[in-house]
């Protein structure tokens, strides 16, 4: 059977020192799937769009800036993640320059800036603390891995890392 997931983008927008990162506080609605989660920013892309044209909408819409330098830091297979146990594929950015000041808050939540050794601290979707290490080391490889999901929670994780010019 083919896969066929639903692609979206997840973008990490980091401070000028590279030492705090913007965060969404996903505490507006208590319907939602990420409610009380901190995540970074990003969602499904639509049709007719690639990935980075996907991202810069997605971070101007949620956060009212414009990425101005983004990097690939890597892609991830999500099957299972989705509510009804959709597969996600997600192409993971480092936005390092910006031009804007950001929202305090979108229709999700409050938005934060939250120092890059806190992160770990706070409520996250479980899965996130095994790649956000890569995401958060700017001299890491490029990574792409798979987490399969059961009942919301990550059954496994494995990645493959890239290095440019390999």
């Amino acid at each position: 059977m083919p896969y066929t997931p639903i692609l979206a983008t997840l973008g990490y927008v980091f401070s000028p020192d590279g030492r705090r990162v913007l965060m969404i506080h996903r505490n507006a609605r208590a319907e939602d799937a990420h409610f009380g989660k901190y995540n970074g920013l990003g969602g499904k892309l639509e049709p007719g769009e690639d990935v980075v044209a996907g991202l810069k909408r997605e971070i101007r819409e949620e956060a009212g800036i414009e990425c101005d330098a983004v990097t690939l830091a890597g892609t991830i297979s999500w099957p299972g993640f989705g509510k009804r146990g959709e597969d996600w594929f997600g192409f993971i950015f480092r936005i390092e320059r910006f031009s804007g000041v950001p929202f305090t808050a979108n229709a999700e939540g409050a938005l934060e800036w939250v120092e890059v050794d806190h992160v770990s601290t706070l409520p996250l979707w479980d899965g996130d603390r095994y790649f956000l290490p890569l995401v958060f080391d700017p001299t890491a490889p490029q990574f792409h891995g798979v987490m399969p999901y059961r009942d919301g929670r990550p059954v496994s994780w494995s990645y493959s890392t890239v290095r440019a010019g390999v």
